[in-house]
């Protein structure tokens, strides 16, 4: 997905930063119970899954699949490539390159809520993923952010180098690295 563009409302954001979760073999994934809020990512993938993290922003997730396994992938972060007027709206005060820098602030930029929860990621309109990059992008890994399970899982990917790119912040409920819990 990294250098694909996302389309929200009125914004399109080229995504920077990913965060992978292998739903149920993945103890840090929203669908390792599954719930009524993970129900999404039990079905068919290129749909959205969209929740809201500590009662104050919305996440976004592009479920992968396959159906029944609950896979999806967190839009970290990305670069405002249209829309940028908009996206200044909805982040007041907040520098161009940080816009869409961290998950809670990718999916304000584009405008994202609940009423996305479900969208069809290969439409046309509306809320939409673009093709893929037609030049490819250098892809670095890491683990994921913030997680308290399985915390040193390297399924964090970012665009080499991209100032969009957020920081690294391990969870202060994991494990310290290289340590079972």
């Amino acid at each position: 997905m990294l250098g694909r563009v996302l389309h929200g409302h009125g914004v399109a954001v080229r995504i920077t930063e990913v965060e992978a979760y292998g739903g149920v073999d993945d103890p840090a994934s929203h669908a390792f119970t599954r719930t009524a809020r993970s129900e999404i990512m039990y079905g068919p993938p290129w749909r959205l899954y969209v929740y809201r993290s500590y009662g104050m922003h919305f996440c976004a997730n592009v479920v992968t699949g396959p159906t029944n396994r609950a896979a999806a992938v967190l839009i970290r972060a990305g670069e405002v490539a249209e829309g940028l007027e908009t996206a200044r709206s909805r982040r007041p005060g907040v520098k161009d390159v940080a816009l869409a820098r961290g998950p809670g602030n990718l999916a304000r930029a584009l405008g994202l809520t609940l009423d996305d929860l479900g969208a069809d990621l290969l439409v046309s309109e509306g809320v939409r993923l673009g093709e893929p990059p037609s030049d490819p992008v250098q892809v670095t890994a890491g683990p994921r952010v913030g997680v308290s399970k399985a915390a040193d899982v390297p399924w964090r990917f970012w665009v080499t180098g991209d100032p969009t790119v957020s920081a690294y912040r391990r969870s202060p409920r994991a494990p310290a690295a290289g340590t079972t819990a």
